[in-house]
């Protein structure tokens, strides 16, 4: 695009030469007019030419790594990671950097770096969550990290967590050790001043897979994936205010489809930790509790579960690519950004002609996609089903929704019944609008149980 303007812009401004020197035959002053007019002229065209081929190019990819970095009023700790990264990472990547409305000066920096960073400055901050998500749309690498910006990066780095995710097809997350974090991942150092950190680096950052080991959790100051992975699990949850516990909702949702954990013990970078946390002050243990709160609503006791996750792998054989929809209900309605809305059954998604009496839920383009196309419903047929015209009886009961005594709720899908995995699940798909009955324990015992329901992430983003 900056090609086509400045030839455009190169021919119009020697013609207007040409015309203040009287070869138009026209006064200099109308001369100068018609030049001007002529650059905006061209330069529109040119604009215009390159918006195009942009869009046309906008979902080539390339065999490399995105780096995405949410950041938020850390210029100085911005301008260090960054430098970290031109410095110290080989492999083919781009920098993709999402400011959540800073106020210190980050968006001059990132303008001053002549196009080496995409960056997108938003007008205000959205969170963790919603900053990585805004940049994993505008990923073009056919591998996604998701790097904080308080990190410094370190040499060998991306190559040996490249190695590690690319060793076996079941590795879903990669991670690295460092010196300042939560969990495993945290490990003793030497140093005691930044200026020698890298030297430390250097030696540790030998390539070794004997070091590599499983784990059940990974934080996400900095976490790699495969785009294919992406494609099935979705975005980041924005239910999780500002930041915490977003990670925790992303490893499980990974595990699910029966993908490993890893630990690249090979690979160190420094974080100084917990700055965005910090600048929160009192309204941190506010953020935190609203955001545990929310987590358990989706995944109290989701451990029993996640040994189907083997078995979701193995259905996805017969239903195509379905990722993380083989844990989204059957027969309900949803709608991604347009205004198209779609029912959901037997693995497929329905265009629904007519207005539904009843809201459809919101879900992200990728996990719309997952489902294969299937014919139009009417809206009329749709809402029928919605109110389990045809559902069997249940207890001696007709009902969509099966409540427990202890509060537990099934949903009803033919012949087979599906835990909703707690409120969040209920309240997301609005199957607690549904047709709910109060039943026995005993009498879900002759159905056949398939696998649990979970929440649908929380999306507000779009490009």
């Amino acid at each position: 695009m900056g090609k086509s303007q400045t030839d455009a812009g190169r021919r119009l401004r020697r013609t207007g030469r040409r015309g203040r020197a009287g070869a138009s035959g026209l006064p200099a002053g109308r001369a100068k007019a018609s030049g001007a007019h002529g650059y905006q002229t061209g330069y529109g065209n040119g604009y215009r030419e390159g918006v195009q081929a942009g869009l046309q190019s906008f979902d080539t990819l390339f065999e490399g790594t995105s780096i995405i970095i949410p950041t938020y009023n850390q210029h100085d700790l911005l301008r260090r990671c960054i430098s970290s990264i031109f410095r110290h990472t080989e492999p083919s990547y781009e920098i993709i950097v999402v400011d959540n409305g800073s106020t210190d000066g980050t968006a001059d920096y990132l303008g001053s770096l002549g196009g080496a960073v995409r960056f997108r400055i938003l007008e205000r901050n959205i969170g963790f969550a919603g900053a990585c998500n805004v940049g994993l749309m505008m990923a073009k690498g056919q591998t996604l990290m998701l790097l904080n910006n308080d990190t410094l990066v370190t040499e060998n780095w991306l190559d040996n967590l490249l190695i590690c995710l690319n060793s076996e097809p079941d590795i879903g997350l990669v991670g690295p050790m460092t010196n300042f974090i939560s969990g495993e991942q945290q490990m003793a150092v030497p140093y005691t001043d930044i200026h020698d950190m890298q030297s430390f680096a250097a030696d540790f950052n030998r390539s070794d897979p004997a070091r590599w080991r499983e784990t059940e959790r990974l934080v996400g100051f900095c976490v790699m994936m495969r785009r294919e992975l992406f494609l099935r699990i979705g975005y980041l949850d924005e239910g999780f205010e500002l930041g915490n516990f977003e990670d925790d909702d992303l490893n499980i949702r990974v595990r699910l489809l029966g993908q490993r954990l890893m630990i690249a013990g090979d690979t160190f970078i420094h974080h100084y930790g917990s700055v965005s946390i910090r600048a929160l002050g009192d309204g941190f243990s506010r953020i935190h509790s609203a955001n545990e709160r929310y987590y358990l609503d989706k995944w109290r006791g989701w451990q029993q579960w996640a040994v189907v996750g083997g078995a979701a792998q193995e259905r996805l054989g017969e239903h195509g690519s379905l990722g993380l929809n083989e844990w989204f209900p059957s027969g309900v309605a949803v709608q991604a950004a347009d205004a198209s809305v779609y029912w959901i059954e037997d693995g497929q998604r329905r265009f629904v002609t007519g207005v539904l009496p009843f809201a459809a839920v919101r879900v992200s383009r990728i996990d719309l996609r997952r489902w294969p196309v299937g014919s139009p419903i009417s809206a009329e047929e749709a809402a029928a089903r919605w109110n389990g015209e045809g559902a069997g009886a249940v207890g001696g009961r007709r009902c969509s929704v099966a409540l427990l005594p202890d509060g537990t709720a099934y949903h009803l899908e033919g012949d087979t019944i599906r835990r909703v995995l707690g409120p969040a699940a209920l309240k997301g798909w609005n199957l607690h609008l549904k047709p709910l009955a109060e039943v026995p324990a005993d009498a879900l015992a002759s159905l056949r149980q398939g696998p649990p329901i979970i929440a649908p992430l929380k999306l507000l983003q779009a490009l």
